[in-house]
């Protein structure tokens, strides 16, 4: 009995012991560099907004915040990294709308996206929109829409991956035509971007953020955006409700995560920062240029971040599952 108790006072005394280290390295936090991960390649969407956030971060953090891109498996690969990683605020992860229809999307999901993070805020709405390589016989989104569904697959769309926020739109767009297009996965919008521009494929449906540019220097040819009403930096683009596609609706939202369990410490501290970010100048100008802007800073909360990933999960679930378009 004399050796439990022993045992009993030596566990309780170590706990006590690592309390007040946890809340130090909390109060220090951080003392070096934070890595975030971008789960699809470099020169993608995902891949700019991260690096403007970063920069604004590092500037608010007093520690450099260094992208990495860990593209593959459609964002799954870089996800679940930060999943496994330490919960000490010093990996934190930006993803798009993936993160919750990865929920359905997967068979084998190594991770799950309810419970193995903390949330920290929301980011952006990103609109999208249809582009084609530079030679693409239609002249405009409706007879786009004709030569689709004349055509079916003998048009190439790419996408960054399953999952992926282009790959998603084109579920939509070849369900919403009931046509089925040839679809030519790559490892990220950059990638596809490159072979739209060299007119090795026909169609992509990319965010604003990676395509404003291609469109205004003239180097893809744009059909329609994907919202509701027109977007204010390609206010000559139609919307597809306009053209005869009534509801077809895609709005590409982005978040940070923190692995589960990091102290809530942590989280506020890089929440703070992420806000301070969202209302940086430099950010809402460079976001204004690619034709988005930053949430509202009631939606940039962990509590809402937290809920409105719950809604989107299951908004999409039956979506997907209707489709029948499924990866291990």
């Amino acid at each position: 009995m004399k050796n439990f108790k022993g045992a009993a006072a030596a566990v309780a005394a170590l706990a006590l012991a690592v309390l007040p280290f946890s809340a130090a390295k909390a109060q220090d936090f951080p003392n070096r560099p934070v890595t975030m991960v971008v789960p699809f390649s470099a020169g993608g969407p995902t891949d700019t907004v991260a690096r403007l956030v970063a920069e604004s971060m590092s500037r608010t953090l007093g520690q450099q915040v260094v992208v990495e891109n860990v593209g593959g498996a459609g964002g799954t690969r870089g996800a679940g990294q930060v999943a496994k990683a330490a919960p000490d605020g010093y990996t934190v992860l930006l993803h798009h709308i993936g993160q919750a229809t990865a929920a359905t999307l997967y068979r084998k999901l190594p991770y799950n996206v309810l419970t193995d993070f903390e949330e920290v805020g929301l980011v952006t709405d990103v609109p999208m929109t249809m582009i084609a390589k530079p030679d693409l016989a239609p002249k405009d989104a409706a007879e786009l829409i004709a030569f689709v569904k004349q055509n079916k697959d003998g048009v190439i769309y790419g996408n960054a991956g399953v999952g992926s926020a282009s790959h998603l739109c084109g579920m939509l767009f070849m369900s919403a035509l009931g046509a089925q297009m040839t679809t030519v996965p790559y490892q990220g919008t950059g990638p596809a971007m490159n072979d739209l521009v060299g007119g090795q494929i026909d169609l992509m449906c990319d965010q604003t953020t990676n395509t404003t540019g291609q469109i205004k220097a003239g180097k893809v040819k744009a059909y329609a955006v994907t919202t509701k009403q027109r977007v204010k930096s390609l206010s000559d683009l139609p919307t597809f409700q306009e053209v005869g596609l009534p509801g077809f609706e895609v709005a590409v939202w982005h978040g940070m995560y923190a692995p589960k369990g990091t102290p809530p410490e942590v989280v506020t501290k890089l929440n703070d920062a992420l806000k301070t970010a969202l209302q940086d100048p430099k950010v809402i100008a460079r976001f204004a240029d690619l034709g988005t802007e930053p949430v509202a800073l009631e939606r940039a909360t962990p509590e809402v971040h937290k809920q409105f990933l719950q809604a989107e999960v299951a908004k999409w679930k039956p979506v997907i599952e209707q489709a029948g378009v499924f990866a291990d």
